[in-house]
């Protein structure tokens, strides 16, 4: 059920020069709520931003129940998510949590792989570590521009084996994510999200060789509850907002052309 909570910045990390920012909340009152699903999102009020009146759609990347904080990894994009990774320790955030639709869980005994690109890698974090916990030995392929591009390797690494690509051949395999090697294995269940063309290009992958897959769209959402229409997707079901009725949807629901 999602509801509207103040948080408190319990500590904020800037990633290559300001492009990314990590900031892990805690409430200010209480605990936080125990529903929270790998792949689902919050809208966070932009503080002290002139012309960002709408809050902003971000990834839940992590929920560390233990220290009750929930981690969210923000790209700079514009204004909002700029004065976002300008938080600072102790600033309080009106966050509504949480939303939408996160990913499956897929069926036991297949080779489970996580496939992220830039900072669309955000919410498979927290499905990794929910993956291991419950018996399942997680596998992330992640792509990015560069090395710098590449976010909180050491995270992944406690959950599974980790591939990784850069265009620029500054760290592992040079070229896209979809040329890693470990694409070319046998797979049973691929979770992704990333830039559209990347997503594409793996959902083509995973239909011509028959792999369950799931993709997290990055649609733009305004207002996050289905009321503005900004995020529709053209499905098998019609036309349906993203921020409602995902942003999670498996391949075969969406009208791509592969």
């Amino acid at each position: 059920m999602k509801r509207e909570i103040m948080m408190r910045v319990h500590s904020a990390r800037v990633y290559n020069g300001g492009t990314y920012g990590l900031l892990k909340l805690v409430p200010v009152e209480g605990i936080l709520p125990g529903d929270i699903e790998p792949g689902q999102f919050v809208q966070v009020d932009v503080p002290d931003c002139k012309g960002a009146f709408l809050r902003r759609p971000i990834s839940v990347n992590f929920v560390d129940y233990e220290a009750n904080e929930l981690w969210l990894l923000v790209r700079a994009a514009g204004k909002g998510t700029r004065s976002l990774i300008a938080c600072v320790e102790g600033q309080q955030l009106s966050v509504i949590l949480p939303l939408g639709r996160g990913f499956s869980m897929p069926e036991k005994g297949g080779r489970v792989l996580l496939v992220g690109g830039g900072v669309g890698v955000a919410p498979l974090l927290y499905f990794g570590k929910v993956l291991k916990d419950n018996g399942y030995v997680p596998e992330f392929a992640l792509g990015a521009r560069s090395a710098g591009d590449l976010l909180m390797l050491d995270e992944f690494e406690k959950y599974g084996p980790v591939h990784v690509a850069t265009e620029n051949g500054e760290l592992g395999t040079k070229g896209f994510v979809t040329q890693l090697p470990a694409m070319a294995e046998d797979i049973a269940h691929i979770a992704c999200c990333g830039p559209t063309p990347m997503m594409k290009a793996v959902a083509k992958i995973a239909k011509a060789r028959g792999i369950n897959c799931e993709v997290s769209l990055e649609n733009a959402m305004a207002c996050g509850l289905g009321a503005c229409l900004c995020c529709v997707e053209d499905t098998d079901h019609g036309r349906v907002c993203v921020c409602t009725e995902g942003p999670v949807f498996n391949i075969n629901q969406l009208k791509w052309e592969l």
